[in-house]
């Protein structure tokens, strides 16, 4: 054999480097396929979902973890009360996913799931508008706003059941205008609440914050409800009292204007010099004076005569200029 394979190293040589070549082409690509498929994740792959929202009273297998295959549908938890929440750590999850074979570990012991109840959620304002209806028909005044004490109440009702507020045992009390009553939903538990009846006053106030000197228009004014206990006597009740005008110092947004809050537009200040002007049926007559006063439109206001320093009143009729009254033109002279 060896003396065959001596006497043709032509042909012996030709399949060796036929051989190697084969190779070459074979084994990068086995190795590509490889690389391939390691780069790919399993389809089988179990991965946690973190935040989760379900709209039943179970929670499943498959809510947890993507990849749970056939057990998906294994229920393994009770769902939060709507308008709640629950927190499942690393270690219930490891317990729950070794139960049911999946192939699932902890990364960390902070790992967690967070499960919410698809909701819908009844506000308070709704919830006075029921207690109202059934004050009603124990005597109360249609015109009054209910308050409960519990400003942030709020019913959470389950995205599939109907949300209806139910308004029970009802007590008032028509003399203090004060009241109990139990609410609850049909999916819910009844709660107590408590709370007063008020006559609501509309008054009108700023939209925005207003400095001092800017000049209040129609459109910077809105309305509000406000308690009528709570309305001083020198509240502004109407919007006419504040259009034109302008404050003596901040307004804030949203907030009961005072009379004393708010002035007409200073037209002459207080040092500047103004044309003082006498009419009469045979003449008109001018000067010059000093403003001892800030004025604004039909204000009556002290002046000092600058050629005589004699210290006059007059009414403010435009900007820097007053009016002498028929009384005082004798002190223009």
């Amino acid at each position: 054999m060896m003396k065959r394979l001596h006497d043709h190293p032509p042909m012996f040589l030709g399949l060796v480097l036929s051989l190697l070549l084969l190779l070459a082409f074979v084994v990068p690509a086995a190795g590509s396929e490889n690389a391939r498929v390691a780069s790919e994740p399993a389809l089988d792959q179990v991965v946690l979902r973190q935040n989760i929202t379900v709209d039943n009273t179970l929670v499943m297998l498959g809510d947890f973890f993507d990849g749970a295959g056939e057990k998906a549908t294994i229920a393994v938890a009770y769902a939060p009360e709507p308008g709640k929440r629950a927190v499942f750590d690393a270690n219930w999850l490891y317990r729950a996913a070794n139960a049911y074979g999946l192939k699932w570990k902890p990364l960390s012991l902070k790992q967690q799931a967070v499960v919410k109840r698809e909701t819908v959620t009844i506000g308070r304002e709704e919830i006075e508008d029921h207690i109202l209806a059934a004050l009603i028909d124990k005597g109360a005044d249609p015109e009054m706003t209910v308050e409960l004490s519990n400003r942030s109440m709020r019913l959470y009702v389950p995205s599939s059941s109907l949300a209806r507020v139910i308004v029970e045992n009802v007590d008032y009390d028509q003399r203090t205008k004060r009241f109990s009553a139990f609410v609850s939903t049909p999916d819910s538990k009844s709660t107590r609440v408590t709370g007063r009846l008020q006559k609501m006053l509309s008054v009108p106030v700023t939209n925005r914050r207003m400095l001092k000197g800017e000049l209040i228009g129609s459109q910077d004014i809105v309305w509000i409800k406000t308690p009528s206990e709570r309305i001083q006597p020198d509240i502004v009740m109407h919007p006419d009292d504040l259009i034109g005008k302008t404050p003596k110092r901040g307004l804030r947004s949203g907030s009961p204007i005072r009379s004393s809050d708010v002035q007409r537009p200073v037209i002459v200040k207080k040092g500047s010099l103004v044309t003082m002007i006498l009419k009469t049926p045979m003449m008109t007559l001018t000067s010059q004076g000093q403003a001892i006063d800030n004025g604004s439109d039909g204000d009556v206001i002290r002046l000092t005569n600058t050629q005589s320093n004699t210290v006059i009143q007059a009414v403010v009729s435009g900007p820097g200029v007053v009016t002498i009254t028929p009384a005082s033109h004798l002190a223009m002279n």
